[in-house]
C-alpha cells in the first residue's frame, strides 16, 4: 500500500487529493498542514517513521523552500517521487525538474487527473526502489525475479481466462499493485474483456524497442484494474500478432518479472510460439481441464511433447474447471489418465458464467458459500504455498514423472 503525503495548508486542494487517492488508488493519504520541516528526518518524524511514496508540495507553501527540500530529498532518498502543485511557469518547471520534483500540476487539477499523476509517481517510486534492490542483488550475484504464472490448456473453451483473472484478482488482495496480468492469446485474447477494461495500450506497445528498453515506459502501456493490478491486453487486430516475435515475448516477460512480484500469463489454446516462450519462462504451470475425453487425451498429448523437451516447470497444478460428476467421468479416471492428481477442482457454475459477462472476475467479490469461488481461492493458495508443503509438492512430482 502506498503513502501518499501532502504538505499544504490548502484545505480545498487536500479535499481534491483525498478524492482522488480514495478513486481507486490502493494507498492513504496523510495531509501537513504546517510549514515544510528543514529536513526530510523531520518530515519522516512527523509521519511516525514512515517514508511516504509520493511527496506532494501543495499551494500556500514557500517554492522557494519547496526546491530547496527537494534537492535534498532527491540526493538523500531517491525513492520518493515529488510532485508540485503550483501555476504554469517554465522557469518554475525548470527548476523544479532540476531539483528532483518529477511533475508540476495547476492547484486547479480536477481528482480525476490528479488520480491519474499520483498513479504513475506511485510507479516511478515503485520502479526505483526496485531497481536499487535489483543493484544490490546484482552486486551480490543474484538478481531478484517476480514468480511468473501460467494457465494452459491445448484446448480451448476450458475457462483459461477465467482462471488466470481470478488469479490475479486474489494475488492481488495480497500482494496489492505488485501483479500484472499478460494476455498471450495475440489473436483473439479476452483478458479485456474478463476485467472489463478497454485498455489503451496493448501488447504490441509493450514490445517496442523504446519499452523494452526502459521499463518505465513499458508501465506506462499496462492497464490500471480497480482491483489493484495490472494488465497487459491483447492486440485490438488479431493481425497484429504476427509482427510479435516469440523472442520479443520472451524479452517482455523478463523485464515484467523484475518489476512484479507475481506475472500472470493466460495464453492461447495449443501449443504455439508465443506459449511456448511464456511456458519456457514460467517457474509456475497451471493445466486447465474440462471433464470431457477429448480435451483430457489432448493435455495427455501435451504434456507428454512439453517434457520430452524439458519445458515443464517445477511447480505445476492441475485445474479441473466446470466439474460435474455427472458427465460420465471421475476425478480418478481423469488423474490416472494423465498420471497428475488434481489440486483443484472448480464446480460448475452460474455464477462464474455470470460474472465473466459482466467483466467482475468472482473473487473480486465472492459471495460467501460459493463453491466455485471457494475453489478458485484454493487455486490462488497452491500458488502461495508455505515451504513446507512446496517440498512435499516437488517430491510428489519427481514420484509422478518418473
Amino acid at each position: 500500500m502506498s503513502l501518499f503525503v501532502l504538505v499544504s495548508p490548502d484545505a480545498e486542494f487536500a479535499q481534491r487529493m483525498g478524492t482522488a487517492v480514495d478513486g481507486g488508488l490502493p494507498g492513504a493519504l496523510q495531509v501537513l498542514a504546517d510549514d515544510l520541516p528543514a529536513e526530510p528526518e523531520e518530515l519522516f518524524a512527523a509521519l511516525g517513521g514512515t517514508m511516504p511514496e509520493v511527496l506532494v508540495f501543495g499551494p500556500g507553501i514557500s517554492l522557494d523552500a519547496a526546491l530547496r527540500f527537494a534537492t535534498v530529498m532527491d540526493i538523500r532518498f531517491p525513492g520518493v517521487t515529488m510532485l508540485m502543485a503550483a501555476p504554469a511557469d517554465a522557469e518554475l518547471a525548470l527548476a523544479a525538474m532540476r531539483a528532483g520534483v518529477r511533475d508540476v500540476v495547476a492547484p486547479d487539477i480536477d481528482p480525476e487527473q490528479l488520480r491519474i499523476v499520483l498513479q504513475r509517481g506511485a510507479q516511478a517510486s515503485e520502479s526505483r526502489v526496485r531497481t536499487a534492490a535489483a543493484s544490490e542483488a546484482g552486486a551480490d550475484g543474484g538478481a531478484p525475479r517476480g514468480r511468473v504464472i501460467g494457465v494452459f490448456s491445448p484446448k480451448g473453451g476450458v475457462g483459461k481466462t477465467t482462471l488466470a483473472t481470478n488469479i490475479a484478482v486474489g494475488l492481488a488482495k495480497a500482494a496489492p499493485l505488485r501483479v500484472v496480468v499478460v494476455d498471450l492469446d495475440l489473436q483473439f485474447g479476452d483478458v479485456a474483456s474478463g476485467l472489463d477494461l478497454e485498455p489503451e495500450h496493448t501488447i504490441t506497445d509493450a514490445v517496442t524497442p523504446a519499452a523494452a528498453r526502459d521499463s518505465l515506459v513499458l508501465k506506462a502501456f499496462l492497464t490500471m484494474h480497480p482491483g489493484s493490478f495490472y494488465a497487459l491486453c491483447a492486440p485490438r487486430n488479431p493481425a497484429e500478432a504476427d509482427s510479435i516475435g516469440a523472442e520479443q515475448v520472451s524479452h517482455l516477460i523478463r523485464q515484467l518479472a523484475e518489476q512484479f512480484d507475481y506475472v500472470v500469463l493466460d495464453t492461447a489454446p495449443g501449443l504455439g510460439e508465443h506459449t511456448l516462450a511464456g511456458l519456457e519462462a514460467c517457474t509456475d504451470a497451471v493445466w486447465v481441464t474440462g471433464m470431457d475425453v477429448p480435451g483430457v487425451r489432448g493435455l495427455r498429448s501435451s504434456l507428454q511433447i512439453l517434457a520430452h523437451l524439458g519445458l515443464v516447470p517445477e511447480s505445476r497444478h492441475l485445474v479441473l474447471n466446470m466439474a460435474d460428476p455427472k458427465v460420465g467421468l471421475s476425478v480418478k479416471d481423469i488423474e490416472v489418465t494423465l498420471g497428475l492428481p488434481v489440486d483443484v477442482s472448480v464446480p460448475r457454475s452460474r455464477t462464474v458464467a455470470y460474472s465473466t459477462n459482466r467483466g467482475i472476475p468472482v473473487l473480486q467479490a465472492p459471495r460467501r458459500g460459493d463453491k466455485a469461488a471457494t475453489a478458485l481461492g484454493h487455486v490462488v493458495e497452491c500458488l502461495t504455498p508455505s515451504d513446507k508443503s512446496r517440498a512435499a509438492r516437488r517430491s510428489h512430482r519427481r514420484v509422478v514423472v518418473s
